[in-house]
C-alpha cells in the first residue's frame, strides 16, 4: 500500500512512493477533491470527456516534434519526464472520474476487455 509522508511548516504535501494506489482509491479521492470545493456540478459525462480531450492534446504536444522516442526516455531532461508524469496523471485522473461518474468500473472493464483481446487476438503458433 502507498504510505503518504508530510512536510512543510503548516504545509500538508502528501506523495505516494508506490504505484500499489487502487483505481478505486484514486477514484474515491477525486470524488472527496471535487465534493470539497463544490465542483461535482460540473463533473457531467461531456464536461470530462472534453476535459480529457484537452490533456491528451496537452499530452501531445510533448513528442510532437521529438519524432521516435526510445523506451524509457533515457535522453529526457528529468523536468521533461516530471511534466510528462504531469500530463499522463491528468489524462488518467478525468478518466477515472469519467468512468465514476458514469457508473463503469474501470478495473473491471479494462481486465475484461483484456480477456475479449485474447480471444480476439491469439499468440501466433511459431511451430
Amino acid at each position: 500500500m502507498c504510505e503518504p509522508y508530510m512536510e512543510g511548516e503548516g504545509v500538508e504535501v502528501v506523495e505516494y512512493r508506490a504505484m500499489d494506489i487502487s483505481l478505486k482509491d484514486l477514484s474515491k479521492k477525486l470524488q472527496e477533491f471535487a465534493s470539497a470545493r463544490d465542483w461535482e456540478k460540473y463533473h457531467t459525462p461531456r464536461n470530462l470527456l472534453l476535459a480529457m480531450v484537452g490533456e491528451v492534446g496537452e499530452l501531445s504536444e510533448i513528442f510532437q516534434w521529438k519524432g521516435e522516442v526510445v523506451k524509457g526516455l533515457p535522453n529526457w531532461e528529468e523536468s521533461e519526464k516530471e511534466h510528462l508524469g504531469e500530463e499522463l496523471s491528468d489524462v488518467l485522473l478525468y478518466l477515472i472520474r469519467l468512468a465514476d461518474i458514469c457508473g463503469i468500473d474501470l478495473g473491471l472493464a479494462a481486465t475484461n476487455k483484456i480477456v475479449k483481446n485474447a480471444i480476439k487476438y491469439p499468440p501466433k503458433n511459431i511451430f
